[in-house]
């Protein structure tokens, strides 16, 4: 299984590394919008025959396009959100990537792979508040519930939008291009915990998937997005709220300030369900159970 995980990433990558990226995007965005039953189910029944795709939790089952099926609604209750208030919850189902410690700016995609900070960011005085704090990559891929949510309580204080290209995000492509979080279209949430700390959410975009829906401001980003690069609000959002959603599957990386440490069994390669535990203070110590 392993082995033709691997295969299909790798086939994945040289597909899309040597088509027209941008294109490729646009196309998807416009097929996954047909509005029709029978081609839609025809579709999810072809995405199920490459991907792990489970609909059982899903609030709605028949579905009348694809766009549909990638931002779907959970069932109430399928996701419990941990109440330990000396967390950080997971804000979305994912696989865990890179994880750890941000070394004087520096952090890493894969492993031989770094980037600074202020690149991902778009500036050292934004990225200041992390430069010695704590990060866990969260890889969404194409058959996951595709919403994010908010990590803890806090307020948003503003979102920062990036232009940048789509390159491919899976972990043969981390391994082969540098830098590739920094090259990507990107939005960075930045949000203030209730104690005061400051917590970032990057939302990274990739091939056919280059638009990020923002519930909480009513907008959606994407490579053609004419408006502010810099957009503040004051939200006030509670741990596991609904904040947005990617159109088809990319990447979260959460980050935390110095004081922070990934919780106990938060590694690479590990799957975690939304609300689940991820990072916790230094002082506190939550156990692994049910990751």
């Amino acid at each position: 299984m392993r082995d033709r995980l691997l295969l299909q990433e790798d086939l994945n990558f040289l597909l899309t590394h040597r088509i027209p990226r941008e294109l490729a995007t646009r196309l998807m965005g416009r097929i996954s919008r047909i509005r029709n039953r029978r081609f839609t189910r025809l579709a999810i029944g072809v995405w199920r025959l490459f991907t792990d795709l489970d609909l059982s939790e899903s609030k709605e089952r028949d579905f009348v396009s694809i766009h549909d099926c990638f931002t779907r609604e959970l069932r109430p209750g399928v996701r419990p959100i941990a109440t330990d208030p000396g967390i950080l919850v997971s804000p979305c189902d994912a696989l865990v990537g890179e994880c750890g410690r941000i070394e004087d700016g520096r952090l890493y995609q894969a492993k031989g792979f770094p980037y600074r900070l202020e690149d991902l960011f778009g500036s050292q005085g934004v990225a200041g508040p992390f430069l010695d704090g704590t990060y866990v990559t969260l890889r969404l891929t194409s058959s996951m519930y595709h919403r994010f949510h908010a990590p803890d309580d806090g307020t948003i204080e503003r979102v920062t939008h990036i232009q940048g290209d789509t390159w491919n995000v899976n972990p043969i492509a981390l391994k082969r291009v540098e830098r590739l979080f920094c090259r990507n279209e990107r939005a960075v949430i930045h949000m203030r915990l209730a104690d005061g700390s400051p917590v970032a959410i990057a939302a990274i975009a990739a091939i056919l998937v280059a638009s990020l829906r923002l519930r909480f401001l009513d907008i959606l980003l994407h490579r053609r997005w004419t408006g502010p690069n810099e957009i503040p609000c004051q939200h006030k959002a509670l741990r596991g709220e609904e904040l947005g959603w990617f159109e088809h599957g990319s990447t979260l990386i959460l980050f935390a300030p110095h004081g922070f440490r990934p919780c106990g069994g938060i590694r690479p390669g590990v799957r975690l369900r939304m609300g689940q535990p991820l990072m916790e203070r230094q002082e506190h110590r939550v156990g692994s159970a049910g990751l």
